[in-house]
């Protein structure tokens, strides 16, 4: 009998698990806990394990929003820390992988069906050209694919680029980072693009608004008040949120020499729906000079996230010979 996998994609906010009984089968009771309910990562697989009374897996393979350099795991945005070799031993596994989560998504995207992605201009990608990956959720994950000589699935890149140095082109953004440099010291582009970015976005443009506005405390709230509430501060906040995006995206594109794409995924930006297309993202991922007519052509496409696809690059990541 083939030894049960489980998968898991590990977020700031939440942990969405499932598992397979063979190697490219369908994944089965996937379920999304959160995170703040469990005091550690053990806990909330055990609860999952409980409610769908499965035998216990064999291997497993986890993406998680941090970098993976060593057997000691530590969130970013999140209070969980972990051995793996403890954990494995714990959970009675055969084999653990664990990855960084971007990582996983970026192992996901050459399964991606048209169906999950909503393309946001250029024109046709490149076969065969590197592919980009960034996304906004509790954190901002980057990530990509490059394909060496006679790669047909791509080689996933592990790094942190949602940590680079946020740069601002307009005198309103150089006023707001002046304000979350005051209050962060260094300004990643994470410090803007997330969740919690888009709040501290608008906290800085109501106090150089002076005036106005409301107070809030999720990335949710500023949306509905940016698109049904008729607020102008957080639709300001919001269009420089995507603004911010398109030149991290852009930066990224040009760094890969990303022609076969760029893909957009997390949480924030596809429940921003059709009006992202509108937004400045497009414009400001153009916006670079004399290479505007190199990243004119690349396409942007917003990935779905209901059909889990960290969780199949998860699974990705175990068939591939000794993990990752």
């Amino acid at each position: 009998m083939t030894p049960l996998r489980l998968l898991a994609d590990i977020g700031g906010t939440n942990i969405r698990l499932a598992w397979q009984d063979q190697p490219g089968g369908p994944l089965h009771d996937t379920r999304v806990l959160p995170c703040a309910q469990y005091p550690t990562v053990d806990a909330a697989i055990r609860t999952y394990l409980a409610e769908v009374n499965i035998a216990t897996p064999h291997e497993a393979a986890f993406g998680i929003a941090n970098p993976v350099t060593g057997d000691e795991v530590r969130m970013t945005n999140h209070s969980w820390s972990f051995s793996q070799s403890a954990l494995k031993a714990a959970l009675g596994l055969q084999r653990l992988v664990v990855i960084n989560d971007f990582t996983a998504l970026a192992l996901a995207l050459p399964t991606l069906e048209p169906a999950q992605l909503r393309q946001v201009g250029g024109g046709t990608a490149v076969p065969g050209c590197a592919i980009a990956l960034v996304g906004p959720g509790t954190g901002l994950g980057v990530s990509g694919l490059v394909f060496p000589p006679g790669s047909h699935q791509g080689v996933p890149l592990a790094g942190e680029g949602g940590h680079v140095t946020l740069a601002a082109q307009t005198q309103l953004e150089f006023d707001v980072l002046r304000i979350l440099q005051a209050r962060y010291g260094h300004v990643s582009a994470e410090r803007a693009v997330c969740g919690a970015g888009l709040v501290d976005l608008y906290h800085a443009v109501r106090q150089l608004a002076q005036a106005g506005g409301a107070e809030v405390s999720s990335a949710a709230q500023v949306t509905e008040l940016a698109l049904q509430g008729n607020d102008p501060l957080a639709l300001q906040a919001l269009e420089l949120f995507c603004a911010f995006l398109g030149n991290v995206a852009g930066n990224l594109a040009l760094t890969l020499g990303a022609r076969g794409g760029v893909y957009l995924g997390g949480g924030v930006v596809h429940r921003l729906g059709a009006w992202f297309d509108q937004s400045p993202f497009r414009a400001r991922f153009e916006s670079k000079g004399r290479f505007q007519s190199y990243l004119a052509p690349i396409p942007c496409w917003v990935i779905d996230p209901s059909a889990a696809p960290a969780l199949h690059g998860a699974a990705r990541a175990l068939d591939l010979a000794g993990g990752l």
